[in-house]
């Protein structure tokens, strides 16, 4: 199945909607994680674990927050552009948001923060290898 390509007018639509904060909570956040890892794959969870390793940080600041919060809220929502149980292209959406908010906070993405998502990831994937974090690292 291919996944649909997303403008970035929708995508910034997606992350701004107020609805998707509200889905935000640490305790939803790492339910979906633990409950779908398998599903949503490598590249999704790393991601998702760098938003919210980033949004625990201090030094970041609450612009960026609130981009975090939105983000990780589409991922977490019942509903979003592509329902997440179709296989592969379910969680294309949620990791073209996810890409999407990284992309914006960049700049306050640390080793540290990174480096926590990565130990994560592998804790959760037990078989994770260096190069399956590609997709996510090569876009920040």
């Amino acid at each position: 199945m291919e996944e649909k390509e997303f403008s970035q007018d929708e995508l910034d639509e997606s992350l701004n909607k107020e609805e998707y904060s509200k889905e935000y909570s640490e305790e939803s956040l790492l339910k979906k994680i633990k409950k779908n890892f398998s599903k949503a794959g490598v590249s999704v969870v790393y991601g998702a674990l760098l938003l919210f390793y980033s949004l625990k940080d201090p030094s970041v600041p609450m612009k960026a927050k609130a981009t975090i919060i939105g983000a990780l809220g589409y991922f977490i929502a019942p509903i979003d552009l592509i329902a997440d149980p179709i296989p592969v292209a379910g969680y294309g959406d949620d990791l073209a948001a996810i890409i999407t908010a990284l992309g914006v906070i960049s700049i306050y993405l640390t080793e540290e923060t990174k480096q926590k998502a990565r130990n994560k990831t592998k804790e959760l994937f037990g078989n994770a290898k260096d190069s399956d974090f590609d997709v996510v690292d090569s876009k920040i």
